[in-house]
């Protein structure tokens, strides 16, 4: 962008930023310094699971509403339409079944890192390939959340990209090292604020100086921004009905459901019912989020319909497009550019340090702790420390390798997850769902699913980077004579009709299809191996792990048969504190149950299904 383009700060916009990242640090100096100090593994990886329902629900909704989304999504409607609105249709079962069927079985086995879960299921190598797969996906995406909002407000203000990059990384790095979970959740709740209030205020200064909401929807409308339901089946269509709300279920499930960053939080929570309750509470306001992104995006559209800023925004990308929208409404209202820009890198921090914390418990839990059982808790607890700042500092040699993408951050941002959390998803899916499936098919399905992951992704960035770009919507088209409409209509379509073919076609694939794919993969693949070498007995299950949902679905036949099919722990049967713990972690873990913890279980079984009893009684 021309340096005589780039808008300017106030002192004030800088002082609103500093108070941003001087309270989050704040407020993890309060927790490193209150309670028990952080002094324990399980106060500062797991918050003591002392965590109400409101701050999970606030921290659930900061991890995933990232600086990607608040920059990520305004750009993708500007450019394609309303029609991603739709993966809010996703958020229903998205949420539903991870408060049904995941947060239940994962609580009850007290567990501190969600991939303790595959050790009990399967066995030690596919745990230890989980969460390298895990550490895989989230050390890559830290680098794509925290260089998105420097670059784009480098390219825009010409702030200092590696002064900001640092900035965000450091701070985030030091409040999560010394305040642990609970600092993380706390700070995600204060950030959570500030990103809907940054969004709002820059939705209510754009509607108003673009001349009222019947403005702005006369100038959507006219542009054709608004999209229709599209349930056009084709799996290559990037965005339709069915790839927003089929293949978004799945992208939610590889969040909400077996996600470590999510899981430590409903671990996190109190009861078992605060974990739930968390989960349902995340819907509305996932939602409201999802809609101010995209009103956002529709203002945005309607300030710059008819108006030529090529000149300020062909160099930059759509990402960047965003915060010069941002600086052009705001200007010259002192405060609320500085609000803007917090309510970016809030967005930032909430999800880096919610990555740095779940990727040291991973970390100490699952690749730490099982080969020095003998580990003293006080050294435990200062190693988790090191490994979070440690994760800290390559988050930041990530950020540099960023900017290497060439699409645009949702997408890839997307992609990262559709490739690398549908196997995930996949794996969990295995194991809970399918009773036979063994750790030699949990494996071979992993593998496959990885690897027709990255044939896939890999495949499609090849690809695309050889074609052309998509085309900004034509905001002057309103204003052209009817022969250059049809003309541009008409060329329009030719381009559409020259669809891919053969390999081309199968790599063409929708992003939002990945965590499908992989997942179907993964679950295929791993029955078919688990069969040829011998699928897993009933007596050799261990109690607890399995989710009866083939009991649910085969309700009609005879008992016997049903016991064939569903090796579930039998109603009633209990669970000994030897069966829900992994081997060598019985002291750290914290997993002894007190009379405490057994009525809050009493009190979670009258408020969840009681389809959830048959399977596993605690």
């Amino acid at each position: 962008m021309d340096p005589s383009d780039q808008k300017l700060f106030t002192v004030v916009d800088f002082v609103i930023f500093g108070v941003l990242l001087a309270a989050s640090l704040g407020i993890g100096l309060y927790h490193a310094l209150s309670g028990g100090r952080q002094r324990t593994t399980q106060e500062f990886l797991m918050a003591d699971r002392s965590m109400k329902c409101l701050p999970v629900s606030l921290s659930l909704i900061a991890s995933f509403q990232s600086a990607v989304a608040i920059i990520g999504v305004p750009a993708e409607i500007y450019t394609h339409g309303t029609q991603y609105w739709f993966i809010g249709c996703a958020y229903i079962l998205g949420l539903l079944i991870p408060a049904h069927v995941f947060i239940p079985v994962l609580y009850r086995l007290r567990l501190s890192s969600a991939y303790q879960y595959l050790e009990l299921r399967f066995s030690k190598a596919v745990r230890i390939c989980g969460t390298l797969t895990f550490i895989f996906q989230m050390v890559i995406y830290m680098g794509v959340c925290v260089y998105t909002p420097a670059f784009a407000l480098n390219a825009v203000t010409g702030f200092e990209l590696w002064g900001t990059v640092l900035a965000t990384g450091l701070v985030c790095t030091l409040y999560t090292t010394i305040g642990g979970l609970k600092a993380v959740i706390w700070t995600d709740v204060f950030q959570t604020l500030v990103m809907f209030a940054g969004q709002l205020a820059v939705i209510v200064v754009g509607v108003q100086k673009t001349g009222g909401v019947s403005e702005v929807w006369r100038k959507v409308w006219e542009g054709n921004l608004i999209s229709a339901l599209d349930l056009n089946p084709d799996p290559t269509e990037r965005h339709t009905f069915w790839t927003l709300g089929v293949g978004g279920v799945f992208l939610m499930l590889s969040l909400y459901g077996v996600n470590q960053a999510q899981v430590q939080r409903y671990l996190s929570a109190r009861t078992e019912r605060d974990a739930v309750r968390s989960c349902y509470m995340v819907f509305p306001s996932l939602q409201l989020a999802l809609a101010l992104s995209c009103v956002m995006g529709l203002v945005m559209f309607a300030c710059y319909c008819g108006e030529d800023h090529s000149n300020k925004l062909g160099t930059a990308s759509r990402d960047a497009m965003v915060i010069s929208f941002v600086m052009d409404m705001l200007q010259g209202l002192p405060g609320l550019p500085g609000l803007f820009i917090a309510c970016l890198f809030s967005a930032a921090l909430s999800t880096i340090s919610s990555a740095f914390n779940s990727l040291a418990t991973v970390t100490m839990e699952d690749l730490i702790k099982p080969h020095f059982p003998a580990m003293t808790e006080e050294r435990a607890t200062l190693l988790s420390k090191a490994l979070a700042m440690s994760y800290g500092l390559l988050c930041l040699a990530m950020a540099y390798l960023t900017h290497l993408m060439g699409d645009s951050v949702l997408q890839v941002a997307l992609k990262i997850f559709g490739m690398v959390g549908g196997p995930i998803l996949g794996l969990f899916c295995l194991g809970m769902f399918f009773p036979w499936a063994n750790s030699t098919g949990a494996l071979a399905g992993l593998g496959a699913g990885l690897a027709m992951a990255f044939w896939v992704g890999i495949g499609s960035i090849v690809t695309q980077s050889s074609g052309t770009k998509s085309l900004l919507p034509a905001c002057g088209a309103i204003l052209l004579s009817d022969n250059t409409t049809t003309a541009i209509q008409t060329a329009l379509s030719n381009v559409t009709l020259s669809r891919p073919s053969g390999l081309k076609r199968f790599y063409s694939l929708s992003y939002m299809w990945y965590s499908a794919f992989n997942c179907s993969t993964v679950i295929l693949i791993g029955l078919i191996i688990s069969f040829l070498t011998g699928p897993m007995k009933a007596e050799d299950v261990t109690p607890g792990t399995i989710y009866p949902v083939f009991g649910k679905l085969l309700c009609f036949l005879p008992e016997r048969h049903q016991k064939k099919l569903c090796c579930a722990t039998p109603q009633g049967q209990t669970l000994s504190a030897q069966q829900r713990q992994p081997p060598h972690h019985k002291e750290s873990n914290g997993l002894v149950l007190s009379q405490e913890d057994g009525q809050s279980q009493e009190e979670t079984y009258a408020f969840l299904p009681r389809f959830l009893e048959c399977e596993t009684t605690v």
